[in-house]
């Protein structure tokens, strides 16, 4: 006898028999905990996982559906509906529906880029949850993430982000509305920040050190007794301290001020020049050449106005650094018209912090470990390295070849 005469065909009343199982399993999952204890409910859910198995997409999705208002679900049954086809587990990953981080970060995981878009929008979401989002690397879904705020994100989370900046500009201005966003973020941002992004982070975290002037302004005089002795005491003061020219420097100097240096320099900017303009106006030479070498010329004025130079003084290093005044018709160039514009606005205070957490971050820090995993593009390992050495890592990546 053939044998295929023993194989039972597929009828509709076949069809019919396993969509009323699936409903009465669904049933008795949902049902509250006066009707059905938990071992039953498990042993119910555990049915239910091997019949959707075999069962096509739509009773799936009916039962994401039907299961969605549950506090709480059996977690092999969701799991496995959540790692779904997106139009079976659309339902679970609504803003609504109860699902814990672990749940969030299983589907984030092992599901794909859809899930973790609907993931990207819910109304609430854990900083491991974001971290796990952040990980996939997928766009679409940080941008959803970065523009979600109900979500909130780590300190990590937003190094990773400033870090992926560089080379998705996009990010650059839903960072700046997070809440989550510090300044030693948002000073390393600046750096390929664009022109008015720029002036947002200057307006946002350009802060006075007033607070911190008037807390230390005992130790100070105690630093000097031990003659300077303590070099992590020496370098958190400097940058509190309200003096930022380098007097000492100034003694040795063979210009008489740093607004002689930068006057001589209109003539050409060479190397020697530069490096005694820098510590003259007491920042690092590395500082002093991210701030010439600026394609914008907004750290320009930063260097100016928290040393106490005039505006003319701006106009100076334009000329010494020979970029371009006017254009075809005399106007003012907007690149020079913007640097004026961020002089005029800034505070020398306001200034000088800015200034000198760049000459913190950019150049206190760089160990030789720092500058070998700059060379290396080993940003894989940040937490092994502290706030300023993780910041310079970011700006100066590019200067290094990365």
């Amino acid at each position: 006898m053939d044998s295929a005469a023993n194989v039972t065909p597929i009828t509709p009343q076949l069809g019919r028999a396993r969509l009323a199982l699936i409903k009465r399993l669904a049933d008795v999952v949902c049902l509250p905990s006066s009707r059905v204890n938990g071992f039953e409910r498990a042993m119910t859910a555990d049915l239910l996982v091997e019949m959707l198995r075999e069962a096509s997409p739509s009773d799936r999705a009916r039962v994401a559906r039907r299961l969605a208002n549950l506090v709480e679900m059996p977690k092999r049954l969701l799991r496995l509906l959540l790692r779904d086809d997106i139009e079976v587990a659309r339902a679970l990953l609504a803003e609504d529906t109860a699902l814990s981080e672990a749940d969030l970060i299983d589907c984030v995981r092992q599901a794909g880029p859809e899930h973790r878009l609907l993931i990207a929008r819910r109304r609430e979401l854990g900083e491991l949850v974001c971290e796990a989002l952040i990980e996939a690397g997928e766009e679409t879904v940080v941008l959803a993430l970065l523009r979600n705020t109900g979500a909130v994100l780590s300190g990590d989370a937003v190094d990773a982000l400033v870090a992926a900046s560089q080379k998705v500009v996009d990010f650059i201005p839903a960072l700046l509305k997070r809440v989550e966003l510090r300044p030693a973020h948002a000073y390393v941002l600046f750096w390929w920040s664009e022109p008015d992004q720029r002036r947002s982070i200057l307006q946002r975290f350009a802060v006075s050190r007033e607070v911190l002037q008037e807390a230390a302004g005992d130790v100070f005089p105690l630093c000097a007794e031990e003659n300077w002795q303590d070099p992590l005491v020496r370098k958190a003061l400097q940058f509190i301290e309200r003096r930022q020219r380098n007097r000492a420097a100034l003694a040795r100097s063979p210009y008489a001020s740093l607004d002689e240096a930068i006057g001589d320099a209109q003539s050409g900017m060479s190397r020697d020049a530069a490096r005694e303009i820098a510590f003259l106006a007491g920042v690092k030479p590395t500082t002093a050449a991210k701030i010439f070498t600026d394609p914008y010329g907004e750290p320009i004025a930063i260097l100016c106005k928290a040393t106490g130079l005039p505006r003319s003084a701006v106009l100076a290093l334009w000329r010494a650094l020979r970029r371009i005044e006017t254009d075809s018709t005399g106007a003012m160039t907007p690149a020079l018209e913007r640097t004026l514009f961020i002089f005029d606005m800034m505070a020398v205070d306001r200034a000088q912090t800015v200034l000198r957490y760049w000459n913190w971050s950019l150049s206190s820090a760089l160990t030789p470990a720092l500058v070998r995993a700059i060379r290396e593009g080993d940003d894989s390992n940040l937490d092994e390295y502290s706030q300023p050495q993780r910041a310079a890592m970011l700006a100066l990546a590019r200067d290094f070849g990365r």
